[in-house]
């Protein structure tokens, strides 16, 4: 038999599409497995000097991980593996361990909930000082910065969906001196690569798109500064914010779906949006697809995609009852929190306590799935026409 080659790592000519679908394989071996198989052990035959990259116990590594870690890095054009943690709050805790003591960490003021209320948690605690910004406003961003330790972005925001300005604002961090970490759970790597615009560190909540179902709880962070992921690898093992052998099994496989699933909700969005921008319920939508979006310049620009997250205001009262009688009154349409799965879910995001003041009561936050579009859209009118 011929040799076989070696198709685990991928060539620089492979296109994303087929990066998520080759990436993070075994070798092309006679009878060998088309997936890496689920290792499920707490340790491993060990003994002496541990040397460099062994891996002695189960909370410091797992070859389970090892795929879906590689496949992410490359997706994000990092120079290392990823780093995958138990949820996408652990991997988010993990990088605002990177605000030194008493530093300042310049944070949306619309950005997802958790991240909100675990920096206003730290904050209260003295440890230290948070600047909310606008940031679609870029010189409202760059003013904050002047004597900050930390820029955090997202992009577009949860649950607004403003768009941020990543390739001045990560270049105006990095000639300062600032520390700059972008949420990119709602874009993927598929739509926006930040470390390619000079990020420091890229966070995810693996939860959403990536894995795709809502049927798992993890979160990654991807970096190509070799220090600075061996602090966050660390802070990981210390901390024991490890992964499930078979949650990452199962991560690896919804990745392997991501280009369809986006490509798919992508469209349904774009034909919603528009719908729902002409509906005479509807008050007001942001979607970055839309030509009127104030962020569609800017996310033609700098995004291969629009997303598939549209936020809409309704009724004539502007009301909280407004948005809760139109969630209750849907059919295919699951109300839930959450985002990017397959299925399309509907909330009224001001039902949570540490949603920003500025999130009107009446908004409500559509992640749009891979159903059919007509389908989603006589649902959605029946309920509009009922409120």
């Amino acid at each position: 038999m011929s040799e076989q080659q070696d198709l685990s790592t991928p060539t620089p000519s492979w296109d994303p599409k087929t990066l998520i679908v080759a990436g993070g394989r075994p070798a092309h071996t006679n009878d060998g497995p088309v997936n890496h198989p689920i290792t499920f052990t707490s340790t491993y035959h060990s003994h002496g000097l541990a040397g460099a990259g062994d891996r002695v116990y189960a909370r410091f590594s797992n070859p389970s991980w090892d795929p879906f870690e590689e496949v992410l890095g490359q997706l994000e054009q990092a120079d290392y593996p990823a780093l995958v943690f138990s949820s996408g709050m652990a991997a988010i805790s993990a990088a605002l361990t990177l605000v030194p003591e008493g530093g300042v960490l310049v944070l949306p003021k619309h950005s997802y909930n958790g991240s909100l209320g675990l920096s206003a948690e730290l904050q209260a605690a003295g440890r230290f000082t948070v600047r909310p910004v606008d940031v679609a406003n870029t010189d409202e961003v760059l003013s904050a910065m002047t004597g900050a330790d930390v820029l955090w972005l997202e992009s577009p925001t949860n649950p607004m969906l403003e768009v941020a300005d990543l390739p001045a604002l990560l270049a105006a961090a990095k000639a300062a001196g600032v520390l700059s970490i972008v949420d990119n759970t709602f874009a993927t790597p598929l739509l926006q690569q930040p470390l390619t615009l000079g990020a420091d560190l890229v966070v995810h909540s693996v939860t959403k798109y990536l894995s795709g179902h809502s049927d798992l709880i993890l979160g990654a962070v991807v970096t190509s500064d070799e220090q600075l992921r061996s602090k966050l690898h660390g802070h990981r093992t210390l901390h024991g914010a490890i992964a499930s052998p078979m949650d990452v099994f199962l991560a690896l496989r919804g990745v392997r779906t991501l280009s369809v699933r986006i490509e798919r909700s992508q469209a349904n969005s774009q034909i919603l949006a528009e719908r729902l921008a002409e509906h005479s319920k509807v008050t007001s939508v942001r979607y970055p697809g839309l030509p009127s979006d104030p962020g569609h310049q800017r996310a033609t620009e700098q995004m291969s995609g629009y997303g598939s997250v549209i936020s809409f205001t309704v009724g004539a009262t502007a009301t909280a009852a407004d948005a809760d009688k139109l969630i209750d009154e849907l059919a295919l349409i699951t109300g839930a929190t959450s985002l990017g799965g397959v299925e399309t879910l509907a909330e009224r995001r001001a039902r949570h306590a540490n949603e920003p003041d500025s999130v009107p009561d009446n908004l409500i936050r559509l992640s749009v799935g891979i159903e059919a579009v007509e389908d989603l859209w006589l649902d959605l009118h029946q309920a509009l026409e009922l409120i």
